[in-house]
């Protein structure tokens, strides 16, 4: 019976096709064999700085080779990888990193100023490992990430405990309360989702075994080249990466931190990328219009797939994207960091599907608030339920994982709160989350800590954040404010505000000023009528 953990499997790629390219980052090339004594130095000295078995790692960097290199070592050494939003702030970053128990920290150099100054709040961390990006430089209580690994280690580095299936991976995520929450994933149970070895867009069956899977590696014949243009600190671009590598492919990132189309598209060309990894309109939307004014200027012959999870994908973008690459899939996948393969869509050229309607996913069904089955076609509104391969639950919180993670009809099931109907013919028709959350280019933000961070500001005596519809975020955070003593806040003051303590995307992109926020006797507010009031201020049609 196989043992489903990604480092047995990466190892027995390694050994069959090690001078295959693995990662790729601008002029930087590292195989499969690199690949594999690279992560084998940095498991050996994570366990010389005393981790032990699923002591927790973190990721605190933007997308490059380091990233996925860190997650094998920590699978190589029994140890558990946690990923960290880049874009948070201090008061995030150090919630998180405490909140994971984490022992060990890999870390870009851009971040040291930020690391210097919450370092002290962490005494559970035994090592830090600061990756050289040409910012700053690396501190002198710091590992030099580069110097450790580029010195390899052929043989397999594994604990003393040895490896499992049951090792965890984290997939911190946002919480209810604006703090983030750490999804707990069996490493069985993501080789479940991601298809184990398998990829059914693209016609490859699942294999039986981890053994299967390396017998399929052929020198020579090079896997699938993937392009993750979104941040591998997400499920969407690092469940992607992971489900290219088990494939024995490559996974290409872009050397740019800021997204550039230009720079995408001549990527794709110049590596060859066969599958793409976007996030909706953000990505899609300046990639049509560049293909608009540019339609001749880059050979995109090579690619098969792009994918999208994370936020709507409009049908028109999608048909636009077509008519200058005929050739290739369009696979829009409705899931979360709690559920993946909740359901799917596939475009092709003359038959762009719809937006917000989705097949739905085999171990996927919706259920009413009281656990009842919606049937097809009646007309019923529930919440969307994925079974099967599922997480754990939340880490250190029973409390959220219990809602969560609900017991339908005998069976465990993730419920994450989003609202569907399903017709007749079995197509779900995506209502939107029952909650206020707002979506921002991929991104939730729970207005709750938005709202505190408002009310802090001298010149505001309450606020509420309402997310305004925006063609290419999706959603931007309108902060609704009742100011003190006459003053009217500008956006530019309480933007920088916020921004001191909050990730820059929870920053307020519009201001307006309400005489009363209206609060409730029990301290509730009304956000469909702050939203309207909102909308109507800005000349946002409803």
């Amino acid at each position: 019976m196989s043992n489903w953990n990604f480092a047995d499997l990466y190892e027995g790629i390694a050994a069959r096709i090690p001078d295959h390219p693995c990662q790729i980052q601008g002029d930087r090339v590292i195989t499969w064999g690199q690949f594999d004594a690279r992560t084998n130095a940095l498991a050996a000295d994570m366990l010389a700085a005393g981790l032990t078995h699923q002591s927790k790692v973190a990721e605190y960097l933007y997308n490059c080779p380091e990233y996925l290199e860190t997650y094998i070592a920590s699978f190589k050494g029994g140890f558990v990888p946690a990923n960290t939003n880049y874009r948070y702030g201090p008061e995030e970053v150090t919630y998180l990193f405490d909140n994971s128990d984490a022992e060990a920290v890999v870390f870009h150099a851009a971040f040291v100023p930020l690391v210097e100054s919450i370092r002290g709040n962490l005494p559970k961390v035994k090592r830090w490992y600061c990756v050289a990006d040409g910012t700053n430089a690396v501190p002198a209580w710091a590992t030099d990430y580069e110097s450790l690994v580029s010195k390899g280690i052929a043989e397999s580095v594994r604990g003393p405990w040895g490896r499992s299936e049951n090792d965890l991976m984290f997939l911190y995520t946002g919480g209810t309360t604006g703090m983030p929450k750490g999804v707990m994933w069996r490493q069985y149970d993501l080789f479940h989702v991601l298809g184990l070895g398998g990829n059914a867009v693209l016609g490859v069956p699942p294999a039986a075994s981890i053994e299967e899977i390396i017998d399929r590696m052929q020198p020579g014949v090079y896997g699938n080249v993937l392009l993750s243009a979104c941040p591998l600190m997400h499920g969407t671009g690092q469940f992607s990466s992971l489900l290219a590598m088990n494939m024995g492919g490559c996974v290409v990132t872009l050397p740019s931190r800021a997204f550039a189309v230009d720079e995408l598209l001549g990527e794709i060309e110049h590596r060859k990328v066969q599958t793409l990894i976007i996030v909706g309109q953000a990505f899609a939307g300046p990639m049509l219009d560049n293909l608009t004014e540019n339609p001749h200027r880059y050979d995109l012959s090579s690619l098969i797939m792009i994918s999208s999870s994370g936020v709507m994908w409009s049908q028109e973008n999608k048909q636009g994207l077509l008519q200058y690459i005929p050739q290739v899939i369009l696979f829009d996948s409705f899931g979360s960091s709690e559920a993946v393969g909740m359901g799917g869509s596939v475009s092709a050229a003359g038959a762009a599907t719809e937006t917000a309607k989705f097949s739905l996913g085999p171990t996927c069904a919706v259920f009413t608030e009281d656990g009842r089955r919606v049937e097809p076609g009646s007309g019923e509104r529930g919440l969307v339920a994925v079974g099967g391969n599922i997480p754990m639950g939340y880490y250190k919180d029973e409390a959220k994982s219990a809602l969560t993670f609900r017991t339908f009809e005998g069976s465990r099931w993730s419920v994450p709160g989003d609202w569907a109907e399903i017709l007749a013919d079995g197509t779900l028709v995506l209502l939107g989350r029952g909650s206020v959350c707002i979506n921002t280019g991929g991104e939730k933000v729970f207005p709750e800590e938005v709202e505190e961070v408002l009310k802090r500001h001298a010149s505001v005596r309450d606020a509420v954040a309402v997310g305004i519809p925006d063609t290419r975020f999706g959603e931007t955070i309108c902060g609704v404010v009742e100011a003190e003593h006459d003053y009217v806040p500008t956006l530019s003051e309480l933007n920088e505000h916020v921004k001191k303590s909050l990730a820059a995307y929870k920053a307020p992109r519009h201001i307006v000023v309400i005489d009363t926020i209206g609060r409730a006797p029990n301290g509730k507010v009304d956000y469909k009528r702050l939203k309207a009031y909102a909308m109507k201020e800005l000349g946002i049609a409803t």
